[in-house]
């Protein structure tokens, strides 16, 4: 067995197995690491770090917070199989920032001002990487215990104003974590040689709620999340990958497994088949659950420690922040300061490719887009901008005001009276309130899914010229409804 516990890449990091699924897992990593505007100053940025944070054991329980995480996955290793193990998290640092003082030394302040940014309190987070390479074999009987320690630093960063001179500093304060990783492997009854393998990571720093000390301070520090928190493993996740053999998806796995899939107990993560697509030696086990192979989506130009799907609405509204607001974001993270650079050099082809495209679609084009029109088509499949495909007067028959449909054997359409029988899947209270009313179907509306729905008015509602004048409709499906039989 070979491991480290330090977070200098090894075997397990130059792997290839891990190159694709590695994008994810920098995503779950830094998922919300400083959200838009990009400012320590922006109450969305006060509360931090919601994914995968393991606490220290003694303060947890009492906060409704985890000390650990646990995986469980079924494998079919090959031969002499081989695990590669990568656990990943991040180490929470504070920052504090000093001014220099024209007497000599420093004063901690709230604000340092330079040409370019403004320097503020923060807490940074710094990776982490525990990576082990183990035989299968050695994973059976009592498995394999790795317990791993970051120590406590201080390190301080000089800030050189434009002057040339000595502005300020940055005094970087990590306090120790102390963890361990579990590993174990059992192998399952059955036709096939299938394991089920168990990885279990703990936080067991011994810190005491209360009784921490601050660099250069007998202070006592609160018992809260801030004290909790640099003595925590954030958005920790699992990366695990066999040279021989394969794992079984967890979520679709084959028809012979879905009991012992059943069977695996995952705690505060999840995982899923990671890497190319098509293949399953790579699993990424996550804080936050994912489909198996998941992507980053290609249009994506940088993170933006958000949803990939507002890439471009966060781009458009980076790049409107005025000059100070840019210097306040800057100043608040490394980070911080690349999104703002990348929205300001976006070119507009990439900003255009951001505005999203149609996957589904490349089962039929193929990733290359369609085939060019060699022959010109027969006229009556060609759309003219004279006839769009929403003109009534097009070869399309669809219309609202005249549809009928069948309900129960009986037509029902404009003018139909019905009463209203929201079903469970409503979750809009206000739909269910309705149920038992009468009202007027004004119109029969197909949706590009194939779906069906009526536009209805309640009766007895005074605002019911206002809705019908305005289009202002509520809907119901068919089965949503009984046909009134004075209707």
């Amino acid at each position: 067995m070979t491991a480290t516990d330090g977070s200098v890449a090894t075997t397990a990091t130059a792997d290839p197995r891990f190159a694709a699924a590695r994008q994810v897992a920098d995503a779950v990593l830094l998922e919300g690491y400083v959200l838009y505007p990009y400012r320590a100053s922006a109450a969305k940025n006060r509360l931090r770090w919601q994914f995968g944070v393991l606490v220290p054991p003694v303060w947890g329980p009492a906060h409704g917070e985890h000390a650990c995480q646990r995986t469980e996955v079924l494998m079919e290793p090959k031969g002499d199989a081989t695990l590669a193990l990568e656990l990943r998290f991040l180490h929470a640092q504070r920052r504090t920032v000093q001014r220099a003082l024209d007497g000599g030394g420093f004063a901690e302040v709230d604000e340092l001002h330079l040409a370019d940014r403004v320097l503020v309190p923060w807490d940074e987070g710094t990776e982490e990487h525990v990576e082990l390479t183990v035989p299968v074999a050695e994973l059976t009987g009592d498995g394999v215990t790795v317990p791993f320690t970051r120590p406590a630093r201080d390190d301080i960063e000089t800030v050189v104003g434009d002057d040339g001179r000595t502005a300020g500093r940055l005094v970087r304060r990590t306090e120790e974590i102390e963890g361990v990783l579990r590993l174990r492997a059992v192998e399952l009854d059955g036709a096939y040689r299938v394991f089920r393998l168990t990885a279990v990571v703990e936080n067991t720093s011994p810190w005491t709620p209360g009784v921490g000390a601050a660099a250069g301070s007998d202070a006592v520090v609160a018992a809260d999340r801030e004290a909790a928190l640099p003595r925590s493993l954030v958005a920790a996740h699992l990366l695990l990958g066999l040279d021989s053999g394969s794992f079984l998806s967890m979520t679709d796995p084959p028809e012979w497994a879905r009991e012992a899939v059943a069977a695996c107990e995952n705690l505060h993560t999840w995982p899923v088949l990671a890497g190319e697509a098509g293949r399953a030696d790579v699993v990424l086990s996550s804080p936050i659950i994912l489909e198996d192979h998941p992507a980053i989506a290609p249009e994506s130009a940088g993170a933006m420690y958000d949803a990939t799907e507002i890439d471009e609405i966060l781009a458009l509204r980076t790049a409107a922040l005025t000059d100070q607001e840019k210097r306040e974001a800057r100043g608040t993270d490394a980070r911080a300061a690349a999104v703002i650079d990348l929205a300001d050099s976006l070119p507009p082809e990439v900003l255009e490719r951001l505005h999203g495209a149609v996957r589904s679609l490349r089962e039929v084009t193929g990733p290359d887009g369609p085939e060019q029109i060699t022959e010109i088509p027969d006229e009556e499949a060609v759309f003219r901008p004279d006839t769009p495909w929403w003109d009534p007067a097009g070869a399309d028959t669809a219309d609202p005001a005249r549809d009928r449909i069948t309900v129960d054997g009986a037509p029902v359409g404009p003018g139909s009276r019905v009463l209203l029988r929201p079903g469970p899947r409503r979750t809009d209270a206000q739909d269910l309130f309705l149920h038992g009313r009468a009202a007027l179907v004004e119109a029969v509306l197909h949706d590009v899914d194939g779906g069906v729905h009526l536009a209805v008015t309640v009766e007895d509602d005074p605002g019911a010229d206002i809705r019908r004048e305005q289009g202002r409709f509520l809907y119901f499906q068919p089965d949503e409804v009984t046909l009134l039989e004075d209707a």
